[in-house]
């Protein structure tokens, strides 16, 4: 059973403050000496890299879609574990869902999930009483407990009034009204804010200002009242500890740094629990892989923006070539698989794929359910898993395989041409993966490190 109080940060759309609403609450709650755990609904990386500066603790992702609803529950209990309070930043609209399929993979799926209340953030700027007739919407449409409001862009003393008016003629309160601020206001580009990691003091400087804010404008007491009036949830905590780890301790670094920010925490707690030594690589900066690597993982973020920092360490682009070369395991997701190209907008990258990435105009997204076309590092041919693609690059093989040896896609998935790169020993493509969803990939990866 896992009683830690948590509340839900949901909204009518994108757009309405969830953000702004969860991390200064993390933030504010903080300061005042409580631990809290930040969460986020759905696949989404940036915004667990602005909760953890705010908690002071790793952000995570709940996403029932990729993991299955039989997990949440526990990912939830490993994430809050000894700590006073969590909070679940919602993802788009509330009952906004992975495409034809209803609500699965919602903020209120997750909220049902988790038993837990929503406090409804919404955009005043525009409105006036109409805001009860969208409050008793939401309130009404579902099957979540919607404990309260916090109104964002509140214009004036008498528009809060008005709108406060409204919401109690529906029976809900309100619980915060906050002003317009552009002090909280965070840079945006082609795929979303820019990482807490490429602007850390610009950042935190953010994350203080949404603490102020909140502890001006919101009732901290009444949403913590309303957090802990949640019932026990019944949930065996995750671990990410395997059942039989690798004895030699192999090590697996994991790029990171600026241009690689787009990881789930429980990737680097399974490959520990696994067996491995965990050890971050930051491609701008360190020109050498961590001394007796038998592994690297790649994952998501902007190697576009840095592309030319990333084609200047050509020392560590040798060093991975050479890695590859010499057979040793390399598993790259999206930002991973074009640092693994040729050249990526006509800048050197790895040479490990016969390939050239690109920048496009156009945004690949969405779920996939994917069927494993080749073995590789991380699973067999066959296996299935669903995943989610982010993008806006595309990759153009040279001669279709990999440079040597010769290899196979990575994956299949209706609708869409065979897509990635594998071999025995190397795993590259857009799709990004939740390995909690299968702990084998994890281990699979460690044993052949240790080989």
């Amino acid at each position: 059973m896992v009683s830690i109080p948590r509340i839900v940060i949901g909204a009518p759309a994108s757009g309405h403050g969830k953000t702004t609403v969860a991390t200064g609450l993390l933030a504010a709650y903080a300061k005042r000496g409580l631990k809290v755990a930040p969460f986020k609904v759905g696949p989404d990386y940036i915004d667990p890299g602005y909760h953890a500066l705010a908690a002071g603790r790793p952000g995570r992702n709940l996403d029932p879609v990729m993991v299955g609803e039989d997990l949440i529950g526990p990912l939830f209990a490993h994430g809050s574990a000894g700590t006073d309070l969590a909070i679940v930043e919602g993802v788009m609209g509330l009952y906004d869902g992975r495409t034809g399929g209803g609500d699965t993979g919602s903020t209120a799926h997750v909220a049902e999930l988790l038993g837990a209340p929503v406090l409804l953030v919404l955009n005043a700027a525009a409105m006036g009483r109409s805001v009860a007739a969208l409050v008793h919407g939401f309130r009404s449409f579902g099957n979540v407990r919607i404990g309260g409001v916090i109104l964002n862009q509140v214009g004036s003393d008498r528009h809060e009034a008005l709108l406060r008016e409204a919401c109690e003629e529906v029976g809900t309160p309100v619980l915060g009204a906050m002003r317009r601020a552009s002090a909280v206001a965070a840079p945006s580009r082609h795929l979303g804010l820019v990482p807490a990691a490429e602007r850390r003091a610009e950042a935190l400087a953010s994350v203080d200002a949404l603490a102020a804010l909140v502890e001006s404008s919101v009732d901290l007491e009444e949403v913590l009242a309303l957090a802990r009036s949640t019932p026990a949830l019944t949930a065996t905590p995750w671990s990410p500890e395997a059942d039989e780890p690798v004895r030699s301790r192999p090590v697996v670094a994991i790029a990171g740094g600026p241009a690689f920010t787009f990881a789930y925490a429980e990737t680097a707690e399974l490959l520990a629990g696994a067996g491995a030594e965990v050890v971050v690589v930051d491609p701008l900066r360190d020109e050498k892989l961590p001394d007796g690597t038998r592994a690297l993982v790649v994952g998501g973020g902007f190697p576009e923006v840095y592309a030319s920092e990333l084609s200047a360490n050509e020392p560590l682009r040798l060093a991975v070539a050479s890695l590859a070369a010499v057979g040793m395991p390399i598993a790259a997701e999206c930002a991973g698989l074009l640092w693994l190209c040729r050249t990526l907008d006509g800048a050197p990258m790895c040479g490990v794929l016969d390939a050239d990435a690109a920048m496009t105009p156009t945004l690949t997204l969405g779920y996939r359910d994917a069927v494993a076309l080749s073995d590789s590092p991380l699973l067999p041919a066959g296996s299935r898993i669903t995943g989610h693609e982010f993008h806006r690059t595309t990759v153009h093989p040279r001669s279709g395989l990999l440079l040597e040896p010769a290899g196979g896609a990575a994956w299949a998935w209706r609708g869409a041409d065979p897509e990635g790169f594998a071999t025995s020993n190397l795993h590259a493509s857009y799709l990004h993966l939740h390995w909690a969803a299968d702990r084998a990939i994890a281990h699979r990866l460690v044993t052949a490190a240790a080989l």
